[in-house]
């Protein structure tokens, strides 16, 4: 199998094909906001870099940590501590997923299982991390008579082992010690934000409510998470759009639901972040 050497090469033939694809990179992507896919993400980090903003979560990235980000799931990578970036970044169709799991086994669990103080991020220990890295390669290897049987093999091997080494850690470690905030101001703002996400949310709204002002609020949220209150929530929005319509509700509920007031701008928001207009998302994924 072929290694893209962009994330949003990998992405792209993720969706396009309906399969996997692999990335291993080395140096930083142009940034991005708040983004989200149509394809479940995982990010595997071999230099450890700084923080990773997940939905309202937080987590500081060292080497060896693996994170699990399904297709709803609004992420953001932070600027690094060095100049290397390495990781291996996984696109995979949940489709595919779907086509690859039994009635006793669902390779989905480690983007579905989704509860309070949920961790997106697990630690591979070294024996682990090896083992993770000889089926990253024996994929990648993967040619001759066969290939495409051993490439599926090997990533069923892969998702298998990951699914398992996730749900061990879910029953076995509290669940707070899994996330990391390092503000507890932008913390209560993230928290806030989301169990309102549908009201009218503006820096006057949350100035008010926080008894601060909105110049400040701006100011720690951008420091805390490299992006915007206004993406912050633009991006939360869509990613519950894409959810509310994924579900058969219309546009406009879906709309109405979400927290956008102005039709147009949700229009132009999600067609921008999705790449097509909610109406062809909502008929392609019925």
């Amino acid at each position: 199998m072929k290694e893209f050497t962009s994330c949003k090469m990998a992405t792209q033939h993720c969706i396009t094909n309906k399969y996997f694809a692999l990335a291993h990179l080395y140096s930083d992507e142009k940034t991005m906001d708040m983004h989200i896919h149509d394809c479940c993400e995982i990010y595997y980090s071999i230099s450890g870099g700084k923080q990773f903003l997940i939905d309202n979560q937080f987590y500081d990235i060292e080497p060896g940590d693996i994170f699990f980000i399904n297709q709803y799931e609004s992420h953001y990578l932070t600027q690094v501590d060095t100049g290397i970036h390495e990781r291996i970044v996984i696109s995979v169709h949940p489709d595919y997923l779907r086509e690859l799991s039994s009635a006793h086994t669902d390779l989905s669990y480690c983007f579905t299982h989704r509860f309070d103080g949920f961790p997106h991020k697990l630690h591979l220990d070294s024996e682990m991390s090896k083992r993770f890295i000889y089926l990253i390669h024996k994929i990648a290897d993967s040619e001759g008579f066969g290939y495409d049987l051993m490439e599926r093999a090997m990533f069923t091997d892969l998702m298998v082992f990951l699914n398992r080494s996730f749900y061990e850690f879910c029953h076995s470690k509290p669940m707070e010690e899994a996330v990391v905030t390092n503000h507890a101001q932008v913390d209560d703002m993230l928290t806030y934000i989301n169990r309102n996400i549908s009201e009218d949310l503006t820096l006057e709204t949350l100035s008010s409510h926080f008894h601060l002002s909105s110049s400040y609020l701006c100011r720690i949220f951008k420091s805390t998470t490299g992006t915007t209150i206004n993406k912050y929530i633009t991006a939360r929005r869509i990613t519950i759009a894409k959810s509310l319509l994924n579900e058969g509700l219309s546009v406009t509920e879906a709309c109405d639901r979400c927290g956008f007031n102005d039709y147009s701008n949700f229009l132009k928001s999600f067609t921008k972040a999705v790449g097509i207009s909610p109406k062809k998302y909502a008929q392609f994924n019925s």
